[in-house]
């Protein structure tokens, strides 16, 4: 089939591919990529710093970092429009794209994917442009959080499994993974993991002055020879953490969109023990590749089953719904499907549904200063 040329716009906070934390800017980066080696044509626009190895245009040359300003992500998204008009489709990650999106009458089709939860202000937000972009949501039960908001497709990350290292798990230690906030339940990790009478290895981003506050108020005194905190990981140290680790210990109790770390513990052949919550049950096979539990005693319970499991089935989880290949299949479909209709496709599930919208005039092509 004909090559196409995707516009790629990343968030401006953090580079692609991200030096540690970041689970956007892996998932664009893994994307960019895996639209490469299909025989695809990517023009990702990021910041100057950006390592990811396509063709790359920035305005920023370094991230902005997560406490950045508005202002610095509008002039990005300007910045990238107009840099991008010519590509088949665009692929806009950021919050603010597919406002200028829709105001400025952009002439490819624009594809925006929802990579945080739909709280009545964002589903407010996406569906003042969903008549003019294609929204994209990252698992269904994000999707159906916002019954109302015309979701063009859902689809699940993926990352590059056969590069993941499987691991046996002989590390002795349980692992916690992902953002010091109390959303992501440090400190429910580490009464767990102590209940069960298993040593929590935490791997958490602290940059902020909210996640500061958090570490010393509840995560801090409860760390002692049974719990040990080594700040954030990323690369091949985390892939090694995560393949050494008997099991990702995953308290979230907020209706998480997707979470990344799961399917990056399962890659390794990690066994996922998480709260039956947001994605997870998408995620995670009960009894199979992990625990899905009502509560902290139930979690604590399940920790002394994950040997039991077979890793081996973790993995074999992860090559088969969740690689940058299956990621990238899918999204190229949704693009084929846009450029061929060139206006938004309604489809909730795969493989159904209707089409949305109105044809958009030619875009107001700018030249990057």
């Amino acid at each position: 089939m004909s090559e196409l040329t995707v516009g790629l716009i990343a968030p401006p906070w953090v580079a692609v591919p991200p030096p540690q934390y970041g689970g956007t800017e892996l998932v664009i980066d893994q994307l960019a990529r895996g639209l490469v080696e299909e025989g695809h044509r990517v023009r990702l626009f990021t910041t100057g710093d950006a390592t990811c190895p396509v063709e790359r245009r920035w305005l920023h040359a370094h991230a902005v970092g997560t406490t950045g300003s508005l202002l610095d992500e509008l002039s990005h998204v300007e910045a990238a429009y107009a840099e991008l008009a010519d590509c088949d489709v665009i692929h806009d990650h950021t919050l603010l794209g597919p406002l200028w999106a829709a105001a400025a009458e952009v002439g490819p089709p624009v594809v925006t994917t929802v990579h945080g939860e739909l709280t009545d202000a964002l589903t407010r937000h996406y569906e003042g442009v969903a008549n003019a972009v294609s929204v994209v949501a990252i698992s269904r039960h994000q999707a159906g959080t916002a019954p109302d908001l015309p979701i063009t497709r859902v689809i699940h990350h993926g990352i590059d499994v056969a590069s993941c290292p499987p691991g046996v798990g002989d590390g002795g230690y349980v692992v916690f993974l992902g953002r010091m906030h109390p959303d992501k339940g440090v400190h429910r990790a580490i009464r767990i993991a102590r209940a069960a009478g298993k040593r929590l290895i935490i791997a958490a981003k602290m940059w902020e002055p909210a996640e500061r506050a958090y570490y010393a108020d509840q995560v801090e005194p409860l760390l002692g020879p049974d719990v040990e905190y080594i700040g954030q990981v990323g690369g091949a140290d985390k892939a090694e953490l995560l393949a050494r680790a008997e099991a990702l210990v995953n308290p979230i109790r907020w209706p998480e969109p997707f979470g990344l770390v799961m399917i990056e513990a399962l890659a390794v052949g990690t066994p996922v023990v998480a709260f039956a919550e947001g994605a997870a049950p998408e995620i995670v096979d009960h009894g199979r590749t992990g625990f899905l539990c009502s509560d902290e005693e139930d979690m604590a319970a399940r920790l002394a089953e994950v040997t039991s499991l077979d890793r081996r089935a973790c993995r074999r989880a992860a090559l088969r719904r969740f690689t940058t290949r299956r990621m990238v299949g899918d999204h190229v479909a949704l693009y084929r499907d846009l450029i061929a209709a060139r206006r938004p496709v309604d489809l909730r599930e795969p493989d159904r549904g209707r089409h949305r919208g109105a044809e958009r005039p030619p875009a107001r092509a700018e030249a990057l200063a």
